[in-house]
């Protein structure tokens, strides 16, 4: 057995390799401009090498162990949502140390800060050795389902489903200033502060002449999958599985196009978003059903007319890309960026912390279009939707966007589920 196991190991390991070597939405195309871009960014640049290192020993030393292959469902699902109670344990003590800091009454915040990170310390020493199982649980789980849905002719999902909760990397989005498109994408160090994200975008601002915005996420689709900590299980659910249609589709032309052009983007991104959101839902049905929200309850047949919200957040994203868009195609750049400053004071006059709007911001946030909203009148992702829906199964979906290599593959596509 023991043997057996290095062998799936060994393959996982050169399937890992050969993953890192393809796997491209995180690297743009190289230029005279991307390497200015690289000297501006400078040691901020993320090592993924490093980071594929750490994760092919951690995920080999867990699939040699193979723990999670002896335990019963009830005790399988208490592991999982034991590590993701401490992870909250985690992030509350943590919090509660940067108070400590932060309120001025406290005169020694070091010493008040000692027992509470003496505890915090011991928490993470206890969730660092719980983690490599939970994470197999999870993933046999979702692999469970990802093979009633078809993705297994040999028994199992191939690639295997594998992914690793790490700090991830910030990402620096760049973007023409004419008109929203993306241009390049960097993956940052973890850490960086508000003001160090600010100057950087407007050195890029000032020295390229490029829109720059760094945003968070909340997986990569390194192999293993990069995903961010946290506490919530729907989320987690449903980012595994985005990852994994990412590095399912590495493998066929739409994968293997995501840098193409700016559509192709937003078609791998909506169609890992789509699936990962089934996916994670059919997980907790499964699983953890009672973590499953109930169906909305009916509509009254004779509904009370509802006062339009005062302020809803995609209405006034999408209203402010269309804006924009049409600034930029009447040349005027300056008018454009003044509009989307003014629209950010608004959004965030309404209680959305939007910390800015620019050509990187629609560039990067119109990519994820299974929701209306920065994606404007695109009807990319509304096409992908339809054929979604209109597929006979999540199989028969990923089959049919598998082979699209450009947006017109896309219409006729639509075009062809929707006959």
């Amino acid at each position: 057995m023991r043997l057996k196991r290095l062998w799936v190991f060994s393959q996982l390991f050169l399937l890992m390799l050969g993953l890192v070597l393809v796997i491209s939405p995180e690297w743009p195309v190289f230029a005279d401009e991307w390497h200015q871009l690289r000297r501006l960014i400078g040691l901020y640049e993320f090592d993924f090498l490093v980071w594929e290192v750490e994760a092919i020993i951690s995920k080999g030393e867990a699939e040699l162990a193979g723990g999670h292959l002896y335990l019963n469902e009830a005790t399988r699902r208490e592991i999982v949502l034991s590590y993701l109670q401490g992870v909250g344990e985690a992030r509350q003590l943590s919090n509660e140390i940067a108070r400590l800091f932060a309120d001025g009454t406290v005169t020694d915040p070091f010493a008040a800060a000692a027992p509470l990170q003496e505890q915090l310390d011991t928490l993470r020493a206890d969730l660092a050795q719980q983690q490599p199982l939970a994470e197999s649980i999870l993933q046999e789980q979702i692999a469970s389902v990802l093979l009633d849905e078809g993705f297994g002719p040999i028994g199992q999902p191939f690639p295997p489903v594998l992914s690793r909760v790490s700090p991830l990397p910030l990402l620096l989005v760049v973007s023409r200033r004419d008109r929203i498109e993306e241009l390049y994408r960097v993956s940052l160090v973890p850490g960086q502060t508000t003001p160090e994200i600010e100057t950087l975008e407007t050195t890029i601002f000032n020295q390229l002449d490029r829109s720059a915005l760094i945003v968070p996420l909340g997986g990569i689709g390194t192999y293993p999958a990069m995903i961010l900590e946290t506490t919530n299980l729907v989320f987690l659910t449903d980012v595994i599985a985005h990852e994994w249609a990412h590095n399912w589709l590495t493998l066929r032309p739409l994968g293997l196009n995501y840098n193409a052009d700016s559509a192709m983007r937003v078609i791998n991104e909506t169609v890992a978003s789509v699936f990962g959101e089934a996916i994670g839902l059919k997980v907790l049905e499964r699983y953890y059903p009672d973590l499953v929200l109930p169906p909305p309850a009916p509509a009254p047949t004779n509904p009370e007319p509802q006062a339009p919200p005062a302020f809803d957040f995609r209405a006034e994203m999408a209203t402010t890309r269309i804006q924009t868009e049409k600034l930029l195609a009447e040349g005027k750049i300056a008018e454009a960026e003044a509009y989307m400053e003014e629209r950010q004071r608004l959004f965030v006059a309404n209680g959305y912390l939007v910390r800015k709007i620019n050509q990187a911001y629609f560039a990067f946030y119109g990519s994820y279009a299974d929701q209306p909203g920065a994606t404007g009148g695109d009807p990319t992702g509304p096409m992908v939707v339809s054929i979604f829906q209109q597929s006979d199964s999540l199989y028969a979906f990923m089959q049919k966007m598998a082979p699209i290599t450009s947006f017109d593959d896309l219409q006729t596509v639509h075009q062809q589920t929707g006959q």
